[in-house]
């Protein structure tokens, strides 16, 4: 997940694409922060104070002739400040609900995916007619749910244990008439926000503390009175209770600093009272008073559809909830929102505030559901299962609006999986779909996937009025027109459609959840544009049904883009606003004059003439080829209707006579007239710009109906031109000076990458201002199936001065270069901004562009050649991931739940787990990679994937979708589990032996740095090495990239992996100094990689073993015998009754025929400590002592002990087997000894006193002291192996307690954990719980306690 970046304290969404777009949890964070590289979806908004300034605002003004908030010198009042932080105006809103306040959204429901939305909300709770405002609020994201498939009754006293392992007392009031409950349990922060999460932290964190303080003094205070009472510490348990206290107070003080709050663990309830199912949550775990939060005490829910009612987990978070039952009561979803950006939609299209109008949202009699896509599991971003459940309930509730404020850069326009589902939804079932068009702004052809890309989806910008300006944004001083925001992004999309169509108010104080404890906050971004848009839209779907007109998204959008208020004065304004700022008014107006007119879409599909592919929705000609000849081009339109349009009566009637119009006269022509039938026609437009000028050229080839003109264009060809001005100078050197600039200005300039530059070096100098300057430099490329290169980067100058960057091109391709001056940046000071831009050349062309060593000796030869300019030649290589290959250890096909996973058209969704198994014997960072998956949500036409990955107690490392991310794993076994679904099986029956790779990251030492050599056998032979050398244009000059030496290879990697790393060849002048050792972060790296081969062949392997023996062929013979009877004793499963008492005759046989063979007796004591299904507790333990005694007995331990003593000759022949003999006996020694211990601490602890042994007894018979069997054996173990190892040390905390040294024995156990690496024993962890027990820190119980349901929880989350 992308970090979010702050400017002026107001938050912009990035990814390593863009500064400030869609798609991420909205984070305050104290500075300015550079874009990371982990994904590309963002939130489409920015956050801000309500007394912030945004910073990212600007193009081009609105004409001010229109009073649409674009007002000259106006003064705020109270009214109008309260206006302006909910914009209306600027859409006409205000004036039509004025003129027709029952059309105020009555009647409309609306679906918002997004984030999910708080029914408790301010403004969020009734429609201005007295209706429930919001009809149902779904998790379409899994992200809550959880697994209440396990069902359990009631006792007598009306409990039940959860599956978290407490006691909960259900509330007898409660109908059940099956007596079944499901139960089910969730760490509590997993539903939270981290923005919440960490609210919650610090809040615990100060009660958490109080309580340690005080225990840290009171085991001060015990250890000063021992220190006071006991001036002179000599005997040897006077100093072990002294150790004892102090281990107490060191304890507590490591633990303060170690203190890590996962959260608590709530308790899920769920059953059927004879007629809907319904839940309870117990969440005392959260609440501060011990009476609170107790299960029996929630008011029980059942899905928010049926009675509208929801609840909140306590007044510390003050977190509504929503609680779902799915699968007859076998899966719990938890519905919280994963950012405050849901709710703030929700509230721009239809807030209602019965005391304040003012700020009531677009559309206050408008209806919603809360469709969420954001998954809490991943920070907010969306998923694909989360898209797809959305529009089944949009189309399941009957919703005639969709407004989606999330989107992403996007490798193929209009194509992928939900787009063919959005598709069906907006022409079957004819719903209006709006989202925003995205902030990767001001650069062209920035516009996200689905909004901007999507040709049934309404595309919107965001504009910024004065009155916003002033108001909202808190300016000293406004601009004197409105303008489209600097950030929205512009079009036209990499095929050539127009990307944005209408414009609207970009930024809203609107209300947030409650759990922020504030009713509203300010955020700006195309993710408030596009609700505004969609209230807009409401308030025309009221009208159209309260007057009975029909609805279509065709007419509808038909009205919206032909009523605009056109935004800036020249035709390429139209890149940034669409066809302008949308007017409710106008277009309602527009549409009851349509409505005897056809509902009907022109599809548009345009292919140079001559050529059947590629196709596109509009004529864009970017690459200086195009620009220098004219060009021929076959545009094919199509009407199309609505799904259930009459043969009859619609399509066959169906004839528009069509006068074609071009803007571009002498340079776009098109025929005059065009007779259109439901088949469509075929014509064709030619485009001559070799008479233009260098730069950005915008032109329509527009259709009008001849019986209608009043309509306006039926259908727009978009002609978007960027001729790009020629590099001719040598050095190649391009310059732009004296460029002024003013709050908002935006520059263009646009450059033909001279053929063998592959990265520039930029100086940006800036002079004539007094205070400071912010500006956004974007360079943009187009490559075919590529999303745009992009570069960008946020400059400020506090005062006149320059700056250097340097990135990456394409040779050959245009590079467009926007510069805009942020609108807020040097409000009032009126001074103009002058700026000289200089941009030199680079590159150093090679013959690969990604290297491979196949894992030979043999290097890999690279020709390199500098075309335009003397370069440096210094090649650097780094290998420092490798990629271990995997195949699925099992897969499993399902079909899901026609509740929520049946699609629209009836079929049903399919999943597919693929479980795949690896390990690690040392922690490593890793992030797994699914190379025909990975890095596409939209263009994709997979419906959606996601993963998990669990160690061998099922705690959860890591979870992730089509853009895995990092995660650090502790030594260990792991589970990576794969969901994938669609409806076709075919599909997923392909993907079963599914490939992935898991890409473990190389620490600094076991990096390569790969060599270069200047002849072939340089490797072998070690000479003629290549350092560097200077390029002389022209003249090509080859060198090897040798393969890693086979002793570098990291260890443990198999046969068949990857070592992935990067290549970088020349250098910079600035910026870049690293001495090579990383090749990324030079401007220009390239990808180079090496598979590992087979691992060599150990000829000396088996040399100098003996084959000789010594003993005859019967002694062999009868050991065979010996050791297969063994064998079979040891298969003996003990599950059931049967296979106990085969197990019990065959080893009483065994010992009888063996009775001194040691191997033996270890596997008897062996089984017995593996048997769990006995009923008396002592007579087991005391079978275990028995058979530890047996194996005691059987070991001549003066004989082991004299061996042990002595150092023994390596060399001497049979000394190795020996060896291993002894250590061997000592271990089966030192394992019954300990397990001796254990089971004598268990009965002791059964029995309650201390085990005594008999004979002994006898022999101290009226003596007052008796003999202590645990700690005769403990001293009898500490002569074998020490006692505080993580194998043996329990049996030495055991002993402390024994003691009362509970100090001791927690240190001990915490140093045992410690050691024992991962994955965690959960027998520590609940013996260091029992021990905080007995000492008495509750605090540090309740924290451990929420811990194990992190280390060890009953079962896996669901997907």
């Amino acid at each position: 997940m992308e970090n979010p970046l702050l400017i002026n304290n107001a938050i912009s969404f990035q990814s390593c694409q863009s500064r400030s777009s869609f798609l991420s949890l909205p984070l305050l964070i104290p500075a300015l922060k550079t874009p990371t590289k982990a994904r590309e979806r963002k939130l489409i908004y920015t956050i801000s104070k309500f007394y912030n300034i945004s910073s990212r605002i600007g193009t081009r003004a609105m004409h001010s002739g229109e009073d649409n908030g674009a007002l000259r010198n106006f003064k705020l009042n109270e009214s109008t400040f309260l206006a302006s932080l909910m914009p209306k105006k600027e859409i006409a809103a205000d004036r039509f609900v004025e003129a027709h306040p029952e059309y105020d959204g009555r009647g409309v429901l609306v679906a918002i995916f997004d984030s999910g939305v708080d029914p408790a909300a301010d403004g969020l709770k009734v429609t201005s007619d007295g209706k429930p405002k919001i009809l149902d609020v779904i998790d379409c994201t899994g992200s809550g749910d959880v697994d209440t498939s396990t069902v359990v009754k009631a006792d007598d006293s009306g409990c039940i244990v959860g599956t978290s392992g407490n006691t909960l007392v259900v509330n007898s009031s409660w109908k059940n008439p099956s007596g079944e409950w499901h139960v089910g349990c969730k760490l509590v922060y997993e539903l939270f926000t981290s923005t919440l999460t960490d609210r919650l932290k610090k809040e615990r964190k100060k009660r958490w503390d109080e309580k340690n303080q005080e225990a840290i003094a009171e085991a001060v205070k015990q250890l000063d009175e021992f220190d006071k009472k006991h001036t002179k510490v000599d005997d040897t348990n006077m100093k072990k209770n002294r150790e004892d206290l102090q281990s107490r107070v060191d304890l507590l003080r490591k633990l303060a600093d170690s203190y890590d709050d996962k959260g608590p663990v709530i308790d899920a309830v769920v059953w059927h009272d004879g007629e809907v199912w319904r839940a309870a949550l117990d969440t005392q775990s959260l609440e501060d008073e011990p009476e609170r939060g107790k299960l029996a005490e929630f008011l029980p829910l059942t899905n928010y559809r049926l009675e509208r009612k929801y609840g909140i987990f306590s007044k510390l978070d003050a977190c509504t909830c929503v609680l779902n039952i799915y699968n007859e009561g076998n899966i719990l979803s938890i519905v919280t929102d994963s950012s405050p950006h849901g709710t703030h939609v929700a509230g721009i299209t239809s807030a209602y505030h019965s005391k304040e109008p003012l700020l009531n949202g677009v559309a206050p009699g408008a209806q919603l559901i809360s469709c969420k896509i954001g998954d809490s599991r991943l920070g907010s971003m969306e998923t694909g299962t989360g898209l797809v459940r959305a529009l089944i309930a949009a189309v399941d509730h009957k919703c005639d609006l969709i407004n989606m404020s999330y989107g992403e850069p996007s490798l193929l326009p209009d194509y992928g999986r939900f787009v063919d589902l959005v598709n069906e939804v907006v022409n079957k079932h004819r719903l209006i779909f709006i989202s925003s068009a995205g902030n990767n702004g001001p650069a062209l052809s920035t516009v996200g996937a689905p909004g901007g890309t999507t040709s049934s989806i309404i595309g919107v910008g965001a504009y910024v009025s004065p009155a916003m300006a002033a108001g909202a944004h808190t300016l000293v001083e406004a601009p004197p027109e409105g303008l489209e925001y600097t950030w929205s992004s512009r079009g036209p999309t990499v095929d050539g459609d127009l990307g944005v169509s209408i414009s609207a108010a970009g930024g809203a104080m609107a209300p947030v959840p409650t759990w922020t404890l504030q009713h509203r906050m300010f955020m700006n971004g195309t993710s408030m544009s596009s609700p505004c848009a969609c209230g807009g839209v409401a308030l025309l779907l009221s009208a159209m049904k309260a007057e009975h007109l029909p609805v279509s998204p065709y007419s509808v959008r038909e009205a919206l883009e032909n009523t605009c208020i056109p935004v800036g004065g020249s035709p390429e304004d139209k890149l940034s606003a669409g066809q302008g700022l949308m007017q409710v008014d106008k277009a309602y107006d527009y549409i009851q004059k349509l409505h005897a007119v056809p509902s009907v879409r022109y599809q548009i599909k345009i292919t140079q003439s001559g050529k059947s592919a590629p196709t596109s929705r509009g004529i864009y000609l970017r690459e200086a080829d195009f620009c220098q000849r004219s060009t021929e081009w076959t545009v094919k339109v199509e009407p199309k209707f609505h799904d259930d349009a009459s043969n009859l009566e619609q399509l066959v009637p169906f004839e528009e006579c069509i006068k074609l119009h071009s803007t571009g006269e002498g340079l776009v022509k098109a025929p005059e007239y065009l007779l259109l039938t439901h088949n469509g026609r075929d014509f064709n437009i030619i485009v001559d710009p070799t008479t233009l000028s260098d730069g950005l050229h915008y032109y329509e080839v527009y259709a009008l109906d001849c019986k209608s003109p009043w309509r306006g264009p039926l259908f727009r060809i978009p002609i978007t031109i960027t001729k790009p001005q020629a590099v001719k100078s040598r050095p190649p050197l391009t310059v732009f000076k004296g460029m002024s600039f003013v709050p908002g200005h935006i520059e263009r300039k646009f450059v033909e990458v001279p053929t063998g530059a592959t990265w520039v070096e930029v100086t940006m100098k800036t002079s004539g201002f007094s205070t400071a300057r912010r500006f956004f430099i974007d360079s943009v490329q187009i490559s075919p199936l590529q999303r745009p290169i992009k570069w960008e980067s946020v400059a400020t100058f506090s005062s006149p001065s320059s700056k250097s960057f340097s990135f990456a091109v394409e040779g050959g391709r245009t590079m467009e270069l926007a510069i805009a001056q942020f609108w807020s940046s040097g409000v009032g000071s009126h001074d103009t901004t002058s700026v000289d831009f200089e941009i030199e050349f680079h590159g150093i062309s090679i013959n690969k562009q990604e290297i491979i060593l196949d894992g030979s000796e043999a290097p890999v030869r690279v020709d390199a050649e500098a075309l335009l300019l003397l370069e440096n030649l210094a090649p650097a290589a780094v290998l420092n991931k490798v990629r271990i290959p995997y195949r699925p250890v099992d897969s499993k096909l399902s079909t899901l739940s026609a509740e929520r996973d049946q699609l629209p058209s009836g079929k049903q969704t399919l999943a597919l787990l693929l479980t795949y198994k690896f390990k690690f014997e040392e922690g490593a960072e890793i992030k797994p990679y699914i190379p025909l998956l990975n890095n596409r949500i939209y263009d994709n036409k997979f419906e959606a994937q996601f993963y998990m990955i669990s160690d061998t107690n099922k705690r959860v490392y890591a979870m992730g979708d089509v853009y895995p991310e990092t995660a650090k794993l502790p030594k260990g076994e792991y589970t990576l589990q794969l969901y994938l679904r669609h409806d076709n099986v075919q599909y997923l029956e392909k993907m079963k032996q599914l490939v992935i790779f898991i890409e473990k990251k190389l620490d600094e030492k076991e990096s390569i740095q790969l060599s270069f050599y200047t002849q072939p056998d340089g490797p072998v032979i070690g000479n003629s090495s290549f350092k560097s050398s200077v390029l002389i244009p022209g003249a090509k000059e080859a060198f090897y990239v040798a393969p890693p030496a086979k002793d570098k290879l990291p260890k443990g990697v198999a046969a068949g992996s990857v070592l992935v790393g990067a290549i970088s060849y020349g250098k910079v002048s600035f910026g870049v100094n690293n001495e090579g050792k990383n090749p990324e972060k030079n401007p220009v790296s390239y990808s180079i990689s090496y598979i590992v081969p087979p691992t060599p062949i150990d000829v000396d392997k088996g040399k100098g073993s003996s084959s000789s023996c010594t003993k005859s062929v019967a002694e062999q013979l009868e050991e065979e015998i010996r050791d297969a009877k063994i064998r079979v004793l040891s298969n003996i499963k003990q599950s059931t009754d049967e296979g106990r008492a085969d197990w019990k005759k065959l080893s009483i046989s065994l010992k009888s025929e063996y009775p001194k063979y040691t191997p033996l007796l270890a596997k008897i004591l062996e089984a017995l400590i593996s048997q769990n299904n006995f009923e008396d507790k002592i007579q087991h333990y005391e079978e275990i002592v028995g058979a530890a005694d047996e194996v005691i007995e059987s070991i001549d331990t003066d004989e082991l002990a004299k061996y042990l003593s002595i150092k023994s000759d390596p060399e001497e022949e049979g000394a190795e087997k020996t060896k291993k003999k002894m250590d061997t006996t000592r271990d089966q020694l030192a394992d019954a000894l300990y397990q001796k211990g254990l089971a004598l601490a268990e009965i002791e602890l059964l029995k309650g006193n201390k085990v005594v042994d008999k004979e002994d007894a006898k022999a101290v018979e009226g003596s007052s002291a008796q003999p202590d069997l645990f700690e005769e054996n403990f001293k009898e173990l500490q002569k074998w192996v020490g006692v505080k190892s993580s194998q043996y040390g329990t049996i030495f905390v055991i002993r402390e307690r024994r003691e009362g040294r509970f100090g001791t024995a927690l240190k001990v156990l915490s140093d045992m954990i410690q050691e024992d690496g991962s994955p965690p024993k959960k027998k520590f962890y609940d013996l260091k719980i029992s021990l905080l027990e007995e000492i008495g820190w509750a605090h540090l119980v309740s924290y451990e306690k929420q811990w194990m349901s992190v280390r060890f929880p009953p079962s896996l989350p669901l997907f």
